[in-house]
């Protein structure tokens, strides 16, 4: 997700303190969320970005979720589900009753038609490979099948899924946006303007969408959870620069800034006592990081990549946001199973990047691109990398854009040939270390649309990870993760990235919604999950 999501909230499960608990007679009521950019999508099945993941989420729900607070799954859509005995076929029980936001009853039809969908190549959802365990996969990915053989509408209530392969983490992909349930004919009629007219079985239902101005979501009088959504309307507006939205929030005029605290104002704000219960802070399985183009000339050169590597001052960057973060050595976070508390990585060491570049034939260096999120801290972190690359002889111009259009050029095989992450930076989707993996660095996310931004593609590895996550049978989880750790100091070895920093995370919220039942937020991937929002009395 990745990409880092509602900027400035945690999404460590690990390190979140204690669960939120809810007070059922605080109901009622709005609040305004403000952002810098106008939304992307609201599709579950193509919004992957930190703005819109948790939108969506307030939409839509899924076959699985995660009880609040927590990274336990509990059925969501699903009432039950049965496991068989080799791990290979999912039965899911469907709650009767639940109607989408157009009034119709979801059936097990609906399931059958998302999971097909998602892997549909003309969907290009950047979550299509989270789904390659599903029999069908290969053929339905590839345009060659009209949808997944393995999943079956068995009656209007009940969805069986088969699985090619034991996957150890089948049940937190069902609990992805990605697995959100849409209707079919909605999305027929809207076509790939379905983003923009969603229709779901979430607590909420989009009412307005002006662009360049809000979204506005009511309550969903209908949902399927007794006693959620606790609010009767949240609008988000959007255009705010994230200075004017904090002077905004201390006025009382809107509730949450959703990009989190200004850096330029973040040692004011943490310094200042009256704001001390306003801010949420907290760690997460989150890293910031430079792709590098493997598919594009010089990238596609492995001593330039390394060269790259050993280019970059990461103490200087994290000194530029306030040392809020650690340096990066790996793809994984520290706190992520997996993790090689051993990997030194590449140093920093220009002289050796110079040399690196001579034996590559580029001893005179190259010009090349650099692509960066348009809102501030990220444009200066982008002028310390095109600083550093100077030192080496690479002559890097920054393309500073709406995130929106850096996720495009990403998603295109030859248009974009570093980019710089933050803003965008991956937060695990669900604490397991394959989510690393498949999204960002696995053959399956190196498509059109895809979030291998690097468009690092090694079968071996892949073949690899695989195997790591058919690992299913619990005795398995130990050399599981070891599997997974030499994966990623494999793949760190060939430099598809610069890994940077992993970060920690700030926001603030008004005064309206302080207390430790005011704001909900989830420890797994949704950093502010709007149901459980309410107003404090």
């Amino acid at each position: 997700m990745k990409n880092s999501l509602f900027a400035g909230v945690a999404a460590c499960a690990l390190l979140l303190g204690g669960t939120t608990a809810f007070a059922d007679n605080h109901t009622g009521g709005s609040i305004t969320v403000s952002y810098k950019d106008d939304v992307s999508t609201l599709d579950p099945a193509i919004g992957y970005d930190w703005q819109n993941w948790s939108m969506i989420k307030s939409l839509f729900d899924g076959l699985m979720d995660y009880a609040p607070g927590t990274t336990d799954l509990v059925p969501d859509l699903a009432t039950s589900y049965s496991i068989s005995d080799d791990g290979m076929t999912y039965t899911f029980k469907l709650k009767p009753g639940v109607k989408f936001h157009n009034g119709r009853e979801m059936t097990a039809a609906d399931v059958k038609y998302t999971l097909d969908r998602v892997v549909n190549p003309t969907t290009q959802s950047p979550g299509a490979g989270f789904f390659a365990a599903i029999v069908g996969f290969d053929a339905a990915s590839a345009g060659e099948a009209d949808g997944l053989s393995g999943v079956e509408a068995v009656d209007d209530l009940t969805v069986k899924i088969s699985l090619s392969r034991p996957d150890a983490t089948f049940l937190h992909v069902m609990a992805l946006n990605f697995a959100h349930v849409v209707p079919k004919e909605v999305v027929e009629e809207h076509g790939a303007d379905f983003g923009k007219h969603p229709v779901g079985t979430g607590a909420y239902k989009m009412t307005d969408w002006t662009l360049g101005q809000h979204v506005v979501f009511e309550r969903n009088p209908d949902y399927h959870i007794q006693g959620l959504p606790k609010l009767d309307q949240i609008t988000f507006e959007v255009g705010q620069e994230p200075i004017v939205a904090l002077l905004r929030l201390e006025r009382g005029e809107i509730d949450i800034a959703g990009d989190g605290i200004p850096p330029a104002k973040f040692l004011e704000v943490m310094g200042n006592p009256d704001l001390e219960s306003n801010i949420v802070e907290g760690s997460q399985l989150h890293t910031g990081y430079i792709t590098l183009n493997t598919q594009m000339a010089p990238f596609d050169n492995l001593k330039v990549r390394q060269a790259v590597n050993m280019a970059v001052n990461k103490d200087r960057i994290i000194r530029i946001i306030n040392g809020r973060a650690v340096p990066a050595n790996q793809p994984l976070p520290p706190l992520m199973p997996g993790y090689d508390k051993d990997y030194e990585g590449f140093k920093f060491d220009p002289d050796a990047a110079k040399a690196l570049l001579s034996e590559a034939g580029l001893a005179d260096g190259f010009t090349t691109e650099l692509y960066v999120a348009n809102t501030d801290p990220q444009p200066r972190i982008a002028q310390a990398i095109q600083q550093d690359l100077a030192n080496i002889g690479i002559k890097a111009e920054i393309k500073s854009l709406a995130q929106a259009n850096v996720i495009a050029a990403g998603g295109e095989k030859d248009q974009a040939p570093m980019i710089w992450s933050g803003g965008m930076a991956w937060i695990a989707d669900f604490p397991d270390p394959s989510n690393f993996y498949g999204p960002i660095l696995g053959c399956g996310g190196a498509v059109p649309g895809g979030w291998n931004w690097s468009w690092y593609c090694n079968a071996e590895i892949d073949k690899r990870a695989i195997a790591a996550d058919a690992m299913a049978d619990p005795s398995q989880a130990e050399a599981r993760i070891e599997a997974w750790k030499k994966i990623f100091t494999d793949i760190q070895d060939e430099a598809a990235w610069v890994p940077i920093f992993n970060e920690q995370r700030f926001t603030i919220r008004s005064s309206r919604l302080d207390g430790p039942e005011g704001i909900f937020v989830d420890p797994v991937h949704i950093p502010v999950h709007y149901d459980h929002v309410h107003i404090s009395e």
